[in-house]
């Protein structure tokens, strides 16, 4: 089947490969002409070093001719321009199920990437797949299993059949909200846990804080309609075991500067030249929090500790002080 990517990122490229792989027709777009010339000549995709692209997938920058004759629309580009992209391709895309591999939350709006799309795009047929799984592994082949939200039977199988293979696995669930609260919230909490090991905490506290967190992202995914259950999927626990521990999560070591006491050069410089999708997605979990009456004071501290000029120590004051 053929499958338009929108997006050329690490992320991207690497589900473009597994799609490749299983014989799908792979057309990937990006917004920017030079990389699509760049990853047609050179065939190597910047954020997976040592990976070299099929040279069955077409890059293009013409959203119609991404689209056209799709059979589903995956989406891997920041959740920051997903709203932009969609006006641009609502009228290619507007009756194709789509895909999420996106994550985060939208600042000033607080919509998730699945509200984003039922809103610009007016289609409930879509899914989210979210789970343990860094672009390079993907890319690279090795076995990683995520989480497919989706509560379309007809869109489910499609998205199974196109993935799914020897060494990538998706489990299949409904709840979306919940799947995309996990994806999204990870990544704050995978701040906070370089935080914890950049002030030269032990894997204890770690194990502490990463114990305390899933029990509040369980809370929140309740309070917002979703299924507690779902902090125990690859989305869930699978995904904050691997981003909250790894130096391979930019969000982790961004965290890390925090907690050894870089200069703020040395922070705002790695803010700069890296994508941290966590500290897009605090502003945003933030505010979603306050307007929804949720209580989630992890949330606060570490906003407190990013924005607001509180001390790292500060946190391991609250895993002690926390009942």
């Amino acid at each position: 089947m053929k499958v338009c990517v929108l997006g050329c990122g690490a992320y991207g490229s690497a589900l473009s490969i597994i799609l490749n792989e299983n014989g799908n027709e792979v057309v990937a777009w990006t917004a920017f002409e030079d990389e699509a010339n760049a990853l047609k000549e050179t065939r190597v995709a910047p954020k997976l070093p040592g990976v070299t692209l099929p040279k069955e997938i077409k890059y293009t920058t013409d959203l119609k001719e991404a689209s056209e004759g799709a059979e589903f629309v995956l989406i891997a580009i920041p959740t920051a321009f997903v709203s932009e992209t969609l006006i641009k391709a609502k009228e290619y895309i507007k009756d194709k199920p789509i895909c999420i591999a996106s994550k985060g939350i939208e600042q000033d709006s607080q919509l998730f990437v699945s509200d984003i799309v039922e809103k610009i795009l007016g289609t409930k047929n879509l899914a989210v797949f979210s789970g343990p799984s860094f672009a390079i592994d993907v890319a690279n082949k090795v076995p990683v299993g995520l989480t497919l939200a989706c509560q379309n039977k007809k869109t489910t199988d499609m998205i199974v059949q196109a993935f799914t293979n020897e060494h990538f696995k998706l489990r299949v669930c409904s709840d979306i909200i919940g799947t995309e609260i996990c994806g999204a919230i990870k990544n704050v909490i995978a701040i906070a846990s370089g935080i914890l090991d950049g002030m030269g905490m032990p894997e204890s506290t770690s194990a502490m804080f990463i114990t305390e967190s899933i029990h509040d992202i369980k809370e929140l995914i309740k309070g917002l309609g979703g299924n507690g259950n779902t902090i125990l999927s690859f989305a869930g626990f699978g995904d904050l075991l691997l981003t909250a521990t790894s130096p391979k999560s930019r969000n982790y070591s961004f965290g890390h500067l925090i907690g050894s006491g870089a200069s703020q050069q040395e922070i705002d410089n790695y803010i700069k030249n890296t994508t941290i999708e966590g500290l897009y997605t605090l502003k945003s979990v933030h505010q979603l929090i306050e307007g929804k009456n949720v209580e989630m004071p992890i949330i606060d501290l570490i906003d407190g500790i990013i924005y607001g000029g509180k001390s790292p120590k500060s946190l391991v004051d609250f895993l002690i002080q926390k009942p």
